[in-house]
C-alpha cells in the first residue's frame, strides 16, 4: 500500500534517530495527520519525555532536526509542533510514482477486511426509455468504484442493476411508437437508446400540452404494461430490451459489468405486490383518499411530510409502491 509504504520509510528513519540518541527502546506510534499538520504525525517526544527528562516540544524539535538528513525520500519536510508533535510532509511527485506503480500489481489494495462477506451493490438502474447521460455516469463510475474496492477488500459482492421497464417513461415512448406513429428505426444511423430518449420521449411529452387526452392514453399503456399479458406489453419488452442493450454497451466501454439485472416488470408481474398491498391495508399503514389531490388513491400517512402516493387513481403502481416488494 502507497501510505503503508511512506510510513514504513519514516519509522525506518526515525528507528535510527532513535538509537543515534541512544533511545531506540521507546515505543511510538505513526498516524495520519490532521489536516494543516503535514501527512504522518509521530507521538515519540512524549513517549520519551519520562526518559530524557526533557518537554516534548524540546524533544519534538530535537528528532526533526536529526531526521532532516533523511528528507529527498518520500518525505520532504518535517516539522515539530509547539505541542511536541512531530509532523511529517510527504513528496506528493514521489508518492505518485510509488502508487502508479503498486497499482499495477494484480494485488494492489487488497486486504481482508471482508473476510468473504456477501454485500450487493445496486447501481446505474436508469429507466430504459433513454441514454445515459453524464450524471447516470457518474452513478455507474461511482457504483463500480464501490464494487472494486469491496472485492479488493475479500467482500463477496453482487453487482445489481435495477431496470425500471414498467414506468411511466416507458410508457411515454411507447406512446410515441404507437400512437404519433415515430419509426422505430432511427434515423441517419443514431444509437437506438438516444434515439429514444431525445427524440420520441422528448416530443412525445411535448405532445401533452397540445393534446392533453393522451395522457389519458399513457395511463392505458401503463396498465397494460404492468398486467403484462397484451400485444402493448410484449412491445414494451421489444423496446425496452433494444434501449437497454445500448445502454449496456455504454457501460461496458467504461470496463463496467453486472451479476444480475432486476426488471421491475417482473417484480410487478409476480403478485408479491398484491399480497403486500392486502397486509399494508390490514395493517393500516396506507389510506384511501376520498376527497383532496390524491383522491381515489392509495397513500402512505407521512407525518409531518407529504403523504405519499402508493396506488394511483388509475389503479397503477407508483416507484414507491414497487420499490416495496423488490425490497422484500
Amino acid at each position: 500500500m502507497s501510505f503503508q509504504t511512506l510510513l514504513d520509510e519514516i519509522r525506518k528513519n526515525l528507528l535510527t534517530v532513535l538509537e543515534n540518541e541512544k533511545i531506540s527502546q521507546i515505543p511510538f506510534t505513526l498516524e495520519s495527520a490532521k489536516e494543516g499538520f503535514g501527512d504522518v504525525s509521530c507521538n515519540i517526544a512524549f513517549q520519551a519525555a519520562k526518559t530524557l527528562k526533557k518537554k516534548p516540544n524540546e524533544i519534538a524539535q530535537l528528532i526533526a532536526k536529526q531526521y532532516e538528513k533523511f528528507l529527498g525520500g518520500l518525505v520532504k519536510k518535517v516539522e515539530a509542533h509547539p505541542s511536541g508533535y512531530v509532523n511529517f510532509y510527504a513528496e506528493i511527485g514521489k508518492m505518485a510514482q510509488v502508487i502508479i506503480t503498486q497499482s499495477q500489481k494484480t494485488d494492489f489494495g487488497k486486504v481482508d477486511v471482508g473476510q468473504g462477506q456477501r454485500v450487493t451493490v445496486e447501481h446505474t438502474s436508469v429507466n430504459p426509455n433513454k441514454a445515459l447521460h453524464i450524471g447516470h455516469v457518474r452513478n455507474v463510475v461511482v457504483g463500480d468504484s464501490m464494487t472494486r474496492i469491496l472485492r479488493q477488500a475479500n467482500y463477496d459482492v453482487q453487482t445489481l442493476n435495477y431496470v425500471d421497464d414498467s414506468g411511466l417513461q416507458v410508457a411515454d415512448i411507447l406512446l410515441g411508437f404507437t400512437e404519433l406513429k415515430f419509426p422505430l428505426e432511427p434515423p441517419n444511423g443514431q444509437k437506438f437508446d438516444h434515439y429514444c430518449g431525445d427524440e420520441v420521449y422528448v416530443k412525445t411529452t411535448e405532445q401533452y400540452l397540445v393534446k392533453p387526452e393522451l395522457q389519458e392514453k399513457r395511463n392505458s399503456i401503463l396498465k397494460e404494461i404492468e398486467e403484462g399479458k397484451s400485444d402493448t406489453a410484449s412491445f414494451a419488452t421489444q423496446i425496452t430490451s433494444r434501449v437497454l442493450g445500448e445502454q449496456l454497451k455504454t457501460c461496458w466501454r467504461l470496463g463496467v459489468s453486472y451479476d444480475c439485472l432486476n426488471f421491475e416488470s417482473e417484480i410487478v408481474r409476480s403478485k408479491l405486490w398484491p399480497e403486500i398491498f392486502e397486509q399494508l391495508k390490514k395493517m393500516e399503514l396506507i389510506k384511501f383518499e376520498s376527497e383532496g389531490k390524491n383522491k381515489d388513491c392509495w397513500v402512505i400517512l407521512s407525518e409531518g411530510e407529504e403523504d405519499k402516493v402508493l396506488v394511483r387513481s388509475n389503479g397503477t403502481a407508483t416507484y414507491i409502491a414497487k420499490d416495496i416488494p423488490y425490497a422484500a
